[in-house]
């Protein structure tokens, strides 16, 4: 199969969060299993030259209300795998080194940004004369994509091709004036409740959302929640509506970059069968690190997170001085964000010296190590549509402490006292409180239930969330877009008195 990855990130290049481990790891699992895949994506400032590289000699253009827009094309491949890379090369819209933002907030321009790269995206895939069976679009930044599939480009080659359209992160939704419509060649009539308007603006989730083929979500849990008013932000009517073509897959994790056995980031390597002495040797250069007492006696609590509300942060900002004060454990914590949090944190660092160990960064070696010399990975989450570390966590043996949210339910069998099973400890209630006793409930397992705590640690080792599972559950998705799109064109070609003619089953929910 022909698949074709709209995408704003793309690790090893570029990421900002989970969304771009997703598409790297899942563009090399699908070329993998012998499919065609290719992944189109901004050249950013800040994407790193990855491997060898080739520039297209032909310009690409894009036709907008604006005027056209061109871009230089670069071509390579992601290392280690055969799924093709295209890189846009526009300085005014991506010469910045931030994909979404900068400290000020987002980019004012992300509409044009966006909308020039999803047309540009499908201008290529014309001039390289490559027809996908389907296209997947990753999250607001591709929203207009299948608008034009289902509008301007109906009757053009890409009309028959399906959509994916896979949600991320639902809170991110991409809210522009109407006169995005005009900027993008798209029709007035689609500024309307049941298609791209809400709250009297464009909105781009919204628009993926109406006129995709099939909509995913990275986790099952998540897919359920998104259907409601307190997940949904607004778009839970929309996603009930399209209950029908909703499906949750979990992601899984790149098991060469994050292994243990051969971590080039760690001091020692472990697995499985024995992870006692590794885990152990790594303990002792995280505590070093960030400045811990180094003690082997004493549980370390890891963080690797961007500090904001939405993932829980100021639940453990507010009792970490009481945990630290009542309990004999530390904390190794990465990551950055509000600059509240942040203070807080700093505060709380200083203040107990060799108990809490602060790096106010991204770093990948620190967050290897964290995974590595940890005993437990704390993630206090207010919405997790599906979460990346705590598998990562699990696959290095640090035990997760999380909220019971999207895919942390669907990935962490909670631990039940006396038995063999669990993988890690949920609570449910998003409070100071329930982060406090969950983190004692861990502590009491280290100290007073070491047998327990050694069968935790090797039943969360032995979980098995490589990606060949996921990817075939979406390849499958992917057939059932292609075998939709076909049937849909099928029904409006008898129909052609509908001014939409659309594929996708907009209508009023």
């Amino acid at each position: 199969m022909k698949i074709l990855m709209v995408t704003p990130e793309l690790d090893p290049f570029v990421k900002v969060g989970g969304l771009g481990d997703m598409v790297g790891a899942l563009a090399k699992q699908l070329a993998r299993q012998g499919h065609d895949v290719r992944c189109i994506i901004p050249l950013y400032g800040s994407v790193k030259p990855v491997g060898t590289w080739s520039v297209r000699p032909q310009p690409l253009g894009a036709d907008l209300a604006g005027g056209p827009e061109f871009a230089r094309v670069w071509e390579t491949t992601i290392p280690g795998s055969e799924a093709r890379v295209y890189f846009l090369e526009h300085e005014r819209f991506f010469g910045r080194p931030e994909v979404y933002s900068d400290g000020a907030g987002s980019f004012p321009d992300n509409d044009h940004r966006f909308i020039f790269f999803g047309r540009a995206a499908l201008n290529l895939s014309l001039q390289l004369g490559w027809i996908p069976d389907a296209i997947h679009c990753h999250d607001w930044t591709c929203g207009f994509v299948p608008v034009w599939l289902n509008t301007t480009d109906r009757d053009g080659p890409l009309g028959r091709c399906a959509t994916v359209f896979t949600i991320h992160n639902l809170e991110h939704q991409g809210y522009s004036h109407r006169r995005a419509l005009a900027y993008a060649k798209l029709p007035e009539w689609l500024f309307n409740a049941t298609n791209v308007e809400a709250c009297g603006a464009v909105n781009l989730m919204k628009a993926g959302l109406y006129h995709s083929t099939k909509i995913t979500t990275v986790s099952p849990t998540y897919a359920r929640e998104i259907q409601t008013p307190a997940y949904g932000f607004g778009l839970d009517h929309v996603l009930r509506f399209r209950a029908g073509d909703l499906i949750g897959i979990l992601n899984g994790i790149d098991t060469e970059a994050w292994n243990p056995a051969s971590d080039p980031h760690l001091p020692a390597s472990f697995d499985l069968s024995d992870p006692v002495a590794g885990k152990a040797a790594c303990k002792a250069a995280l505590q070093r690190e960030l400045g811990l007492d180094v003690d082997p006696r004493k549980p370390v609590f890891g963080v690797v997170s961007r500090l904001f509300r939405q993932k829980g942060l100021d639940l453990l900002c507010e009792v970490l001085p009481a945990i630290v004060t009542n309990m004999q454990v530390q904390f190794a914590i990465l990551g950055t964000g509000d600059a509240d949090l942040e203070t807080d944190l700093r505060h709380t660092a200083w203040e107990f010296p060799g108990r809490v160990g602060l790096k106010l960064a991204f770093d990948n070696r620190i967050a290897h190590l964290i995974q590595g010399g940890a005993d437990f990975f704390v993630m206090p989450s207010r919405t997790e549509p599906c979460g990346l570390t705590q598998l990562y966590a699990m696959r290095y043996g640090s035990l997760p402490v999380a909220r019971a949210t999207g895919g942390l339910v669907d990935t962490i069998e909670q631990y039940r006292e006396g038995t063999d099973t669990g993988t890690g400890f949920l609570f449910h209630a998003a409070d100071e409180n329930a982060v406090y006793h969950t983190i004692g409930w861990a502590n009491a397992t280290y100290y007073d239930r070491p047998e327990e705590f050694a069968t935790l640690r090797a039943n969360a080792m032995a979980r098995d969330f490589s990606w060949p599972l996921s990817a075939d559950r979406y390849a499958q998705v992917y057939g059932w877009a292609v075998d939709a799109r076909r049937a849909g064109l099928a029904a409006a070609l008898a129909h052609p008195e509908d001014p939409a003619r659309s594929a996708a089953p907009v209508g009023k929910p």
